[in-house]
């Protein structure tokens, strides 16, 4: 499921920017917390799922439903998260990228001992199949080599803002090497706003599964 509390988000967030096909989203998605929650678990009745969500679009500060599954956390280094996100977003602040969000997440399940993993991306593409593999492992599913093989285009699965997130996605077949976080994209306002998101990224970084293959070296 691609990003289910999107809506959600966009109806109870109004301190922000605006998004892209955004009244398209609140027209077709549902905007209430148990909608969602209804949407996922009728979907689980039926089969395994895998919930794609933006930390950020996790609300509750105390997400207790979290404690029966199985919980991922992916980090990206800031400087790339924010050079990406302000193609399509031209200002973001720290909440918008939702890195602060996943580490209060972090801190939730720790307190109350609920199981995570957190991965990486630069970790990812040291070597996708082993990473991808390393992930199964810690969460008691198959691995398959195709897990990191997909056809170009569109996704059954994309949420109808695709066309505007996914586009590098859509170009691809398979994991790029990983690049170095560059100046493109860059200014006084997403310096200031990497700053305050480098002591968080750090903090989860500590907890990061590590690709056996070798480690990545840090920006």
């Amino acid at each position: 499921m691609d990003e289910p509390f999107y809506a959600y988000y966009l109806a109870h967030v109004q301190d922000r920017e605006e998004h892209p096909m955004e009244r398209e989203i609140l027209a077709t998605m549902p905007t209430e917390h148990d909608q969602v929650l209804d949407q996922i678990y009728q979907a689980v009745s039926e089969q395994n799922v895998f919930v794609k969500n933006m930390a950020h679009h996790c609300l509750e500060r105390e997400p207790f439903y979290m404690k029966d599954w199985q919980n991922v956390i992916l980090i990206r280094h800031p400087k790339k998260l924010l050079q990406s996100f302000a193609k399509v977003i031209e200002h973001p602040d720290l909440d918008a990228i939702g890195i602060k969000r996943a580490f209060e997440l972090m801190e939730f399940f720790d307190g109350h001992h609920i199981a995570y993993t957190v991965i990486e991306s630069d970790q990812l593409m040291i070597d996708p199949p082993q990473y991808l593999q390393q992930l199964c492992e810690a969460l008691n599913i198959p691995f398959s080599k195709q897990m990191g093989q997909w056809p170009s285009g569109p996704n059954a699965a994309d949420g109808i803002w695709a066309p505007h997130w996914y586009k590098n996605v859509h170009n691809s077949t398979g994991f790029d090497r990983p690049k170095s976080a560059s100046n493109i994209f860059w200014n006084d306002h997403l310096e200031s706003v990497f700053q305050e998101a480098l002591p968080f990224y750090h903090k989860l970084q500590q907890k990061v599964l590590l690709n056996k293959s070798h480690h990545v070296t840090k920006i």
